[in-house]
C-alpha cells in the first residue's frame, strides 16, 4: 500500500482515534499525512503569494531585486523579511553566487551526470524537488518526483514541513510501485544531501546526480511542472486547507498525467507515452 493510500485511509472527522493513532495504525508517519497549512501574518502570506507568482517568472531575482518588485506593488519591505521568507518558501536564486566552487567540508555534492546525456527510455532518469503551495489560508509544501523521458509524475506528496524523513518516505513508496530509476537527479538541498537519503539509494544501485549551484536549467523538467501546477491549478483554485489541497493536486496529477498533453512527449498524454515505451 502506497503512503498516498494509506493518507486516504486517515479521518480527521472519525474522533475515537486522533490523527497520530490513525497514522501509527497504517504505518504512516504523521508528517506524511499532516495536512494543517503553516502559518504566518496575513501581510506575510500575501506577500509571499507575490513573491511566488513573479520568481515562477524570474526566477533570477534575488533578494534584492524581488524587495523591489514588493515595493512597486505597494509593500513596505525590506531586505532582511524578504530574505527570511525566500527561506522559508524554499526558493533558491539561479544566477551564480560567489565561491561557487567552494563547498562545506560536511556536505558532499554529487556531480550532475545529465549533461550530453541522451536519455531514451522510461525510469532512466527522475528528477525531485520540493516547491511552496500556497493556500487560501496558509501554506504546505509540495514533493513531487518525474520521469523525465515521459515528464509523467511517477511519485508526490505534501507537508507543512521540508524534512528528509518525508522526501524518503515518499521516494520509497514511489520505488515501491513504479520500480526504481537508473539515475535520481535534484538539487543540492539539505534534505537530498543527507546520508540519510543518499545511503539507501545507493544501497540499490541508483546513481546520484545534483544540480550545479545556480544553475537554471539542470532541473528544468519538475521546474516545468511547478509552474504548470501553480498557474494552472493553485492560482486559480486557490485550495481551502489541506485536504482539499490534497485533493486538488491528486486530481490534477491525474489530469496531467493522462490527459495533458505535451509538445515533448509529441502530444500524447505523458501516461500513455510512459507505458508505450516501457511496454
Amino acid at each position: 500500500m502506497t503512503a498516498m493510500e494509506k493518507r486516504e485511509l486517515i479521518s480527521p472527522e472519525y474522533s475515537d482515534l486522533s490523527v497520530s493513532a490513525q497514522c501509527k495504525l497504517v504505518g504512516l508517519q504523521r508528517s506524511s499525512y499532516y495536512f494543517k497549512p503553516k502559518g504566518e501574518p496575513i501581510l506575510n502570506q500575501k506577500i509571499m503569494k507575490a513573491i511566488d507568482r513573479k520568481f515562477m517568472d524570474c526566477p533570477f531575482y534575488g533578494v534584492e531585486r524581488m524587495t523591489d518588485h514588493l515595493c512597486s506593488l505597494g509593500y513596505h519591505v525590506g531586505l532582511k523579511r524578504v530574505r527570511r521568507l525566500y527561506k522559508i518558501m524554499n526558493l533558491r536564486t539561479i544566477y551564480p553566487k560567489r565561491n561557487l566552487s567552494k563547498a562545506r567540508a560536511t556536505d558532499y555534492k554529487y556531480p550532475y551526470l545529465l549533461k550530453g546525456l541522451k536519455i531514451e527510455r522510461p525510469n532512466q532518469v527522475w528528477q525531485a524537488d520540493i516547491t511552496y503551495i500556497p493556500m487560501f489560508r496558509g501554506f504546505m509544501y509540495m514533493f513531487a518526483i518525474i520521469d523525465v523521458y515521459s515528464r509523467r509524475i511517477v511519485g508526490w506528496s505534501i507537508s507543512n514541513t521540508m524534512s528528509m524523513e518525508w522526501c524518503r518516505e515518499t521516494l520509497s513508496d514511489t520505488i515501491r510501485t513504479e520500480g526504481q530509476p537508473e539515475i535520481f537527479n535534484t538539487d543540492q538541498g539539505s534534505q537530498f544531501t543527507s546520508p540519510n537519503f543518499i545511503n539507501p539509494l545507493l544501497d540499490i544501485g541508483i546513481k546520484i546526480s545534483m544540480d550545479g549551484k545556480g544553475r537554471a536549467l539542470d532541473n528544468v523538467f519538475i521546474e516545468r511542472f511547478w509552474r504548470s501546477l501553480k498557474q494552472e491549478y493553485v492560482y486559480l483554485n486557490p485550495p481551502n486547507g489541506g485536504m482539499d489541497l490534497y485533493r486538488g493536486i491528486k486530481a490534477y496529477v491525474e489530469f496531467y498525467n493522462y490527459r495533458r498533453k505535451h509538445t515533448g512527449t509529441g502530444y500524447i498524454p505523458h501516461d500513455r507515452f510512459f507505458e508505450a515505451k516501457a511496454s
